[in-house]
């Protein structure tokens, strides 16, 4: 009964990310370029000056962490509860597989996205931040796709073994 809750756990977690990822590649990060300094949308274009853009970078942070960081923690403590203890009818690869897919995502987020966000909250960052910043998060994008993906087929393995 615990791995179908941990399977469960996993797929909500998951699958939430996934959504969260695709909202944000497509519609969060690319209206940041209203917000950045030194792009063809400055912020005065916006009615905020730099410090008020700052500001808002700065709040948007703070508000999304909470969002974001119970289903990441699901997600990578199931993963790695699966990988430990995988079921018979999903296997020890597709767990390591799925934990991997997790250490994808949270070297892309503390190694590129955390940069790029930091040099927005400063108000320092190049006029190319928040390209780089859409482009560098299909990496967590594809990965969240993939982990909700692999937590539904791992459910259904489950179920189909009874």
């Amino acid at each position: 009964m615990t791995t179908l809750w941990i399977l469960i756990a996993q797929i909500m977690a998951s699958t939430a990310m996934a959504a969260i990822a695709w909202f944000v590649e497509i519609v969060h990060y690319p209206l940041f370029a209203f917000l950045q300094s030194g792009s063809s949308k400055t912020p005065e274009v916006a009615g905020m000056s730099r410090a008020e853009a700052r500001d808002y970078h700065t709040e948007n942070l703070r508000r999304t962490r909470p969002i974001v960081l119970i289903p990441m923690v699901v997600e990578a403590a199931s993963a790695a509860w699966l990988a430990f203890f995988p079921p018979a009818a999903v296997g020890r690869g597709a767990a390591i597989f799925g934990l991997s897919l997790v250490a994808i995502v949270v070297l892309s987020t503390a190694l590129v996205q955390v940069p790029l966000h930091e040099s927005l909250r400063r108000g320092d960052a190049p006029a190319d931040t928040v390209d780089r910043l859409v482009r560098s998060t299909r990496i967590r994008t594809a990965a969240w796709t993939a982990r909700a993906a692999l937590a539904a087929w791992m459910l259904h393995a489950l179920a189909v073994a009874g």
